[in-house]
């Protein structure tokens, strides 16, 4: 990856405390065996554990975030978005949080992580914004995205940027 798409999604302030790929990877776990539902999992609304995990599941790529793709209303929302559009991931599904105080509980506990946007992959819990843009600056999103059979757009940019 070309050090200028890197450099590009660096954002001012780095005041993102990364815990690390794989430390998330074991709260997704958790969270899959019934830790990460505190609160609220039973019952048929749009926050219930059964409704988050349909919404979790119904794609390949879903993002919970405040807004939309088109119109993001926080910095942390636009920059999932811009990493997805950076690797020309255009089909997936986003879930606005602030249209459903529900949705917007029901996914915290579904995932026991606090903070939205959430970002989920063949229906793993990856991280919000601090791990997806880790995982874009160290490659791990264009095989995590190989994995879902999406070939990353950055591939193709690094070999256009090769031959020149």
């Amino acid at each position: 990856m070309s050090g200028s798409l890197r450099a590009g999604l660096r954002l001012a302030g780095g005041g993102w405390a990364a815990r690390g790929w794989a430390g998330r990877r074991l709260l997704s776990q958790a969270a899959a065996e019934g830790g990460g539902a505190e609160g609220g999992g039973s019952g048929s609304g749009t926050g219930s554990r059964e409704a988050v995990e349909r919404l979790v599941r119904a794609h390949p790529v879903v993002v919970f975030m405040k807004g939309s793709p088109e119109q993001p209303l926080c910095g942390f929302s636009n920059a999932v978005v811009q990493i997805l559009r950076l690797h020309g991931v255009e089909d997936y599904r986003a879930h606005d949080v602030l249209q459903d105080p529900d949705l917007r509980q029901g996914i915290k506990n579904y995932s026991n992580w606090p903070t939205i946007p959430q970002v989920y992959l063949n229906g793993e819990f990856v991280g919000g914004c601090d791990i997806l843009l880790q995982m874009h600056q160290n490659g791990d999103l264009v095989e995590e995205l190989k994995k879902l059979g999406i070939r990353s757009a950055l591939l193709d940019a690094e070999k256009d940027q090769d031959k020149k």
